[in-house]
């Protein structure tokens, strides 16, 4: 079954170059079937990038997928225009009082900004209670689970020594939990951040899944709150990290290249994608345990579970 996105959305037409079926609205009304509803909460500044690389993974499910597009109402985007996230996003404040299946909290570009002093903290926080109650399953993603375990679990950061910045190889932990099905003992998974979770702060409530002993945490289930919390990318595309990489050069910061990304440590060549198995595998395992556990009527998500 293919995705349902809007309809003019710039990403249509990178996933049907790709192979990814996408339904328009006329198409979808005719389906005699209820679809999954997945909201993706886009807190990154490239909002087009970042929708068309969770876009190509939720797409490549075998079930019916309505992706919602969901933003910040107290925040104004300095890299995406109005009109275009009038055109393609709803706020939070507009879809508040509805349900959803899946829920994606993505990351930000405010690592080193202590979590009360962001400007949209304060409807952070409601949106995290919210998917206490609207939401059947949550995946935060590298600082939206930063933020949630601190929110949720009261979970210290720590600031590492330097930048974990690369391609590093991951050890699958839990490889019997629902999204670790299929996964090889050890992942390729991108890398782009400067904080950590002290584990001593971790509830008991938490259950590490992906982990590496040189970086630190990588992935944590948290049934207790319906919800993973995955600190890197495997959601990246293969130019991610390497633009993030000129973009610092250009700002005149001294990044060295990320690590086991280009070919041969050569940041002329194009980079290579080992990872991209793995994402599609983690999200058809998410959406799966989504589809066999949330209530048949909508309705019904948050009032019972």
């Amino acid at each position: 079954m293919p995705i349902r996105i809007p309809d003019n959305l710039p990403a249509r037409q990178t996933l049907e170059r790709e192979g990814v079926v996408v339904m328009d609205s006329t198409r979808a009304a005719r389906q005699d079937i209820r679809p999954l509803q997945i909201g993706l909460l886009n807190l990154m500044p490239n909002k087009e990038r970042t929708e068309t690389q969770f876009s190509r993974l939720v797409g490549a499910t075998p079930l019916q997928i309505d992706l919602t597009l969901v933003r910040v109402t107290d925040h104004k985007s300095k890299n995406t225009s109005e009109d275009y996230l009038k055109t393609f996003y709803r706020t939070w404040q507009d879809v508040r009082s509805e349900k959803f299946d899946g829920f994606i909290v993505t990351g930000a570009p405010i690592a080193n900004m202590p979590f009360e002093d962001v400007r949209y903290w304060p409807e952070m926080v409601e949106i995290m209670n919210w998917t206490q109650t609207h939401v059947h399953h949550t995946m935060f993603i590298c600082w939206g689970a930063q933020a949630a375990l601190h929110h949720f679990h009261g979970a210290r950061r720590r600031r590492m020594e330097q930048k974990a910045f690369g391609v590093y190889r991951h050890k699958v932990v839990k490889p019997a939990s629902p999204y670790l099905r299929g996964f090889s003992d050890d992942v390729a998974i991108p890398v782009s951040r400067y904080n950590d979770i002290e584990r001593e702060s971790l509830s008991g409530d938490l259950e590490i899944l992906i982990d590496n002993a040189e970086i630190g945490l990588c992935m944590l289930d948290d049934p207790k709150h319906r919800a993973v919390h995955m600190l890197n990318h495997l959601e990246y595309d293969n130019r991610s990290l390497a633009d993030e990489y000129e973009r610092d050069l250009k700002a005149g910061l001294d990044t060295p290249p990320p690590i086991n990304l280009f070919p041969n440590d050569d940041p002329t060549q194009q980079p290579e994608n080992r990872w991209r198995s793995h994402a599609f595998l983690l999200f058809q395992n998410w959406i799966n345990e989504i589809y066999q556990t949330t209530p048949y009527e909508v309705g019904e998500i948050g009032t019972s579970e």
